[in-house]
């Protein structure tokens, strides 16, 4: 629930307070995401990594290590999302990890490693689809236009 409260939250307040110039939802999205992203990617480090590892299907080689490694890709791919220059890219790789991810949720929540009813499979999965629609959007509303743009 955290992540989508904070993909939200500050998307709503960067498009209402106008922040950074922002004057669109799509692009104010960018913004929501990097900071979703960013807590996603500090709790594979802090408070949430075994948990994260628990999450990890044991067909997967060195969970530890996996986790380790979508955490930095996550943290890089929010700061990604901030530079104009890279923005497209980072939503374009944060999108196509989340794809990558998805299995590890639904092994979580077919194994009774959740408890929250939002890791239940299908809520999950629809919380899955929007963040995965979010990069979407902002993959595709965000060119880099130059210095300017």
């Amino acid at each position: 629930m955290a992540p989508l409260l904070i993909l939200s939250i500050v998307t709503i307040v960067v498009r209402v307070a106008g922040l950074g110039g922002e004057r669109s939802w799509a692009r104010a999205l960018r913004y929501g995401l990097a900071a979703m992203f960013t807590a996603t990617g500090v709790a594979h480090f802090v408070g949430m990594r075994d948990e994260l590892i628990a999450m990890v299907p044991p067909a997967l080689p060195e969970p530890g290590l996996l986790v380790t490694v979508t955490g930095v890709l996550e943290l890089l791919g929010a700061a990604g999302l901030v530079w104009r220059r890279t923005t497209r890219a980072a939503a374009i790789a944060l999108g196509l990890m989340l794809v990558a991810m998805f299995p590890a949720n639904v092994y979580a929540a077919t194994h009774g490693l959740t408890t929250e009813w939002l890791d239940h499979l299908v809520p999950r999965t629809i919380l899955q689809i929007v963040f995965l629609a979010a990069t979407a959007v902002v993959a595709r509303g965000h060119r880099w236009r130059g210095p300017a743009g």
